[in-house]
C-alpha cells in the first residue's frame, strides 16, 4: 500500500508498508523500529504486543510523546494487563493496533504536529 500526504511538516512518514518492511520517507527498513519526532531509530528489539513490558517501552518514552502506537502484522492482539494504566499514569496513551492501521494513524497524528510516537514490529 503506498501512503503520501501533502503537506509542509517536517514528521517522517510512512510511505508505504508489508508486514517485512517499511518504506519511511526514501528509506527501506527490514526491522522493528521505532518512530517519531523527527527520528527513526532501527532494532528495536520486541517479540509482539502481547510480550511487550515497560523496559521495551523506555526507548519510545525517552522521546516524550503523548501517545504512543504499537503496531505489528497479524492478528489483533492486546498488552500485557496493567500495561496500558502504567503508561496512563505516566500522562501517556497506549493504543496497539494492527500494523497498517498504526502507519496510517502515525502520519495521521504526526501531520497534525501531535506527540506522537509508533513502535512498529516487523514479521521475522
Amino acid at each position: 500500500m503506498l501512503l503520501t500526504l501533502d503537506n509542509q511538516s517536517t514528521a517522517l512518514r510512512v510511505r508505504r508498508y508489508t508486514s517485512t518492511e517499511l518504506w519511511i520517507e526514501d528509506q527501506c527498513v527490514r526491522e522493528s523500529c521505532i518512530l517519531g519526532m523527527g527520528q527513526l531509530r532501527t532494532g528495536w528489539t520486541v517479540s509482539g504486543i502481547a510480550s511487550l513490558d515497560r523496559a521495551q517501552l523506555e526507548p519510545l518514552l525517552e522521546l516524550r510523546p503523548r501517545i504512543v502506537l504499537i503496531g505489528q502484522s497479524g492478528p489483533p492482539a492486546h498488552p500485557p494487563s496493567g500495561l496500558r494504566r502504567e503508561m496512563e499514569a505516566l500522562g501517556v496513551a497506549l493504543e496497539c493496533m494492527e500494523l497498517g492501521a498504526a502507519c496510517r494513524t502515525y502520519n495521521l497524528l504526526s501531520q497534525e504536529g501531535r506527540e506522537v510516537v509508533a513502535g512498529l514490529i516487523l514479521a521475522r
